[in-house]
């Protein structure tokens, strides 16, 4: 279990990453929903999650590689946003959790309409 403090961090950084993407010039980067954000090794890493289902593969490497040239002025924005000394070093990844859900979603559908249709046959 997390400490508080370190979700309330994960929590500051959710609304303040989204803040500094939005001054970027880069169109692929500047409204990217921020899905969530993972702390590890108390302050010094956190892993941020964006949603990715837009994307083909070669446009979320692109998506990253634009985040991961823009991460030093992502941490100068939170810096002057927050007191803190030191801003976490960011590793953003793809969130796949949603297209997973859809995924499921459309295979309960299907198990539902086969149901139906083996209901309907008997």
């Amino acid at each position: 279990m997390k400490s508080i403090n370190l979700q309330r961090t994960e929590s500051l950084l959710m609304e303040l990453i989204p803040q500094a993407l939005s001054q970027l010039a880069d169109s692929r980067i500047n409204s990217l929903p921020i899905t969530g954000v993972n702390c590890k090794n108390g302050k010094y890493d956190a892993i941020v999650y964006f949603d990715g289902s837009d994307f083909n593969k070669e446009e979320t490497k692109a998506v990253i590689q634009a985040l991961n040239k823009a991460n030093g002025r992502i941490k100068s924005d939170v810096l002057a946003s927050t007191s803190w000394y030191k801003c976490p070093n960011f590793k953003f990844e793809a969130d796949t959790t949603l297209e997973k859900s859809k995924h499921l979603e459309d295979l309960f559908a299907q198990i539902k309409k086969d149901k139906n249709k083996k209901s309907d046959e008997e």
